[in-house]
């Protein structure tokens, strides 16, 4: 008389090799027989990358992650509220365990604030300093800086990403961790740009060039426009770059800007090389953009202006002379707050030469226009459809000729509509994130919404 089978009892490389032709979701539900399948499971093999997301909210999912994954996974990406104690705290232990990793090549972190509090310190005190105590730094240093640290000084397997979420409070350690790294060579992705807690003063985290010399692998860098120098760009042109993002916030009156020569010899290595240059809360770097930052031979393929206060029309005319062969998206955001600098567009883009109209005609490659905060010309925004056509995959707007009634603005819509392909419409003013409106928020609402909206540029 023959026995029933045990499915329990299977040998483990029986259940792996059968876990290995099951999707994810089929491999979870088939762990669920017993402990001895659910114990098969935990390999580096089925888990590659786990996200945690700190709340007092998940504490359960946490938890598990930091009893089960946290020591087979290769990649890790970790959400927290900066402004919030507990979550500071929870996320310094999750780094505490992930520098003791010996699988981890990948690792992000993602604060949702400019802002970070500390032990001791509270929102409303860190919202009005203007630098971080000595406190307050070493608490940083001694609870996230130097977990980062351990993990770049690991040589088998050696780190491969290093994502730091646009935090300046690590981003200023970046030169550090160049330093400490033991393995510069297999590093792929370094992403140093940030969003500063007050644009205006801020420390200069300074890296020298030489630093990234032996990255002879990376192919994504982030950094703040205040180190970047002839010199950089220099040694930047000899890595293989596909993506360099640069962060304008305030310039330093002793910067000495990049020179036209310089971008000329970068871009003649690096003919494939994306340039995205981003102004954040840049209240005075606005005015000299034209000036003073772009210059000719950039391979400038996305521009963003975020909440910068005022719209530069010469710059928009600048773009459209010097990259039509490869400006491929323009974001121009503020909120609808800024009346007198809403009239001032309207009467400017209804000249002859409407520099959106000139983009859309010269720059054949772009796919993307995005503008809030301002009142735009509804003649020329059929203008700018007609021109691109189809290839625009992106033109958002929320703030049309308040002069034209709304009854007689369907023609326009429609017209837009036709030549884009697909049905358009300005967004509707109510339903726009409150950053963007009329009334006044908090800074850290709109700092989330600057970090949430730069971060989906960075190439994985």
């Amino acid at each position: 008389m023959s026995s029933k089978p045990n499915w329990g009892q299977l040998p483990t490389l029986v259940l792996t090799n059968v876990f290995q032709h099951l999707n994810h979701r089929d491999r979870l539900n088939a762990s669920r027989v017993c402990w001895h399948w659910r114990s098969v499971l935990f390999q580096p093999r089925f888990f590659k990358r786990i996200q945690f997301d700190v709340a007092r909210e998940h504490n359960k999912k946490v938890s598990f992650y930091l009893q089960k994954l946290v020591h087979i996974v290769s990649e890790v990406k970790i959400t927290f509220d900066s402004s919030n104690l507990y979550d500071v705290e929870l996320t310094a232990e999750i780094l505490f365990k992930l520098s003791k990793s010996s699988r981890l090549l990948s690792l992000t972190i993602y604060p949702k604030n400019a802002t970070w509090v500390t032990p001791g310190i509270s929102m409303r005190r860190q919202l009005r300093a203007t630098a971080y105590s000595e406190e307050e730094w070493n608490y940083i240093l001694k609870l996230f800086v130097q977990p980062v640290k351990a993990l770049l000084t690991r040589t088998n397997p050696p780190l491969r990403v290093l994502d730091l979420g646009c935090s300046e409070s690590l981003a200023v350690h970046a030169s550090e961790f160049l330093t400490c790294t033991a393995k510069p060579q297999h590093l792929e992705r370094l992403c140093f740009a940030t969003v500063k807690q007050d644009p205006g003063h801020y420390p200069l985290g300074l890296i020298e060039p030489s630093l990234f010399e032996k990255c002879t692998m990376l192919r994504v860098l982030t950094l703040d426009y205040d180190v970047m120098c002839d010199d950089m760009l220099q040694t930047l042109q000899l890595l293989p770059l596909r993506q360099l993002i640069v962060h304008v916030h305030g310039i330093d009156e002793d910067h000495c800007g990049l020179s036209e020569e310089a971008w000329a010899s970068f871009r003649s290595k690096n003919p494939s090389t994306e340039l995205h240059l981003t102004l954040v809360c840049a209240y005075e770097a606005v005015d000299i953009l034209h000036t003073h930052i772009l210059r000719p031979s950039m391979p400038l393929t996305h521009l963003k202006v975020l909440f910068c206060e005022r719209i530069n029309c010469d710059a928009l005319e600048y773009l459209s002379r010097h990259y039509k062969d490869t400006l491929r998206s323009m974001v121009w955001i503020d909120s609808m707050r800024i009346e007198e600098y809403r009239n001032i567009m309207e009467l400017v883009l209804r000249t002859e030469q409407d520099p959106l109209v000139m983009m859309a005609w010269r720059c054949k490659k772009l796919q993307e226009i995005i503008i809030h905060g301002y009142v735009l010309d509804s003649h020329n925004l059929v203008g700018v459809s007609r021109l691109r056509g189809r290839e625009l995959k992106c033109l958002e707007v929320s703030r049309i000729d308040l002069s034209i009634p709304s009854v007689m603005m369907a023609p326009f819509i429609e017209e837009i509509s036709a030549q884009l392909g697909k049905r358009w419409s300005p967004l509707d003013a109510k339903t726009l994130p409150a950053v963007l409106g009329f009334y006044p928020v908090a800074e850290e609402l709109r700092d989330r919404y600057i970090l949430n909206y730069i971060r989906k540029d960075i190439m994985q």
